[in-house]
């Protein structure tokens, strides 16, 4: 039975219980960014490393809109690139650069969500990056590290450098060129960058201002809520929702 993403088959059943839990929470990530409106046509990607001790990775058939990804269209790859299944679709190898090397080195990176909405890299390209204007930066900036740009990402020489860039933090700005959040889970994938989306947006609504009639959290107010969201900020009580509402509005995902 095709699953409604041009003629491909189903694979519920055909894989682990594993792989398509992955698969399927990895398609609705897809499908919420294009909810938003985060999408860039077919370009950018987010990944997720299936359970297991072979470090194999589901990602985005290139060409594929990201409101018509579902489970079963995702391609399975390795830590190279290389397609580990049969399937119609080819990846964009340039596109698991970044991917490849977060995977690769942080055991909590299941997810890997890399966006180019049009407020991330607008703050992105800001030479003072995120400010704590909102109580979303307030949540996003002790988790948040930066990367500068070196070019379309081609050159496997940055991937170290990248690495170096974000440590241990879950979110990042690349500079000049857009966001990334690092997940345990789907729903902390999502939700790091829901509140780093958001609150890139609103720096840029507030910036409209100037920068001088702009307003500062004070020090001590981003002390405390540094110390209140220490422990996470509520990704897997938010995401059975968002999963409600991709049922309502783009339903299929999980085919």
């Amino acid at each position: 039975m095709a699953d409604g993403s041009a003629g491909v088959m189903s694979l519920q059943g055909k894989v682990s219980t594993e792989e398509w839990q992955a698969r399927v929470e990895l398609a609705a990530l897809y499908r919420l960014v294009a909810l938003h409106g985060w999408d860039d046509l077919i370009y950018t990607h987010i990944s997720a490393r299936i359970p297991g001790p072979e470090h194999h990775f589901l990602i985005n058939p290139y060409g594929m809109l990201f409101e018509e990804i579902t489970a079963s269209s995702l391609v399975k790859i390795d830590l190279a690139g290389n397609i580990l299944q049969d399937t119609p679709y080819f990846i964009n190898p340039a596109g698991f650069t970044i991917h490849s090397a977060i995977h690769e080195a942080r055991e909590d990176a299941k997810f890997v969500m890399h966006l180019h909405s049009d407020q991330g890299v607008a703050v992105a390209a800001q030479r003072e990056g995120l400010l704590p204007l909102s109580q979303h930066a307030l949540i996003v900036l002790p988790r948040l590290a930066y990367h500068d740009y070196e070019g379309i990402a081609l050159n496997l020489d940055e991937r170290e450098r990248l690495v170096a860039d974000i440590g241990d933090k879950t979110l990042m700005l690349l500079r000049n060129h857009g966001t990334l959040s690092v997940g345990d889970s789907a729903a902390d994938c999502w939700i790091g960058m829901f509140y780093l989306e958001r609150a890139c947006k609103q720096q840029v609504m507030a910036l409209s201002a100037g920068r001088e009639n702009v307003l500062f959290a004070p020090e001590a107010a981003q002390a405390e809520v540094k110390s209140q969201v220490a422990r996470g900020i509520g990704g897997k009580l938010a995401w059975p929702g968002c999963l409600r509402r991709l049922d309502r509005e783009s339903p299929g995902y999980d085919a």
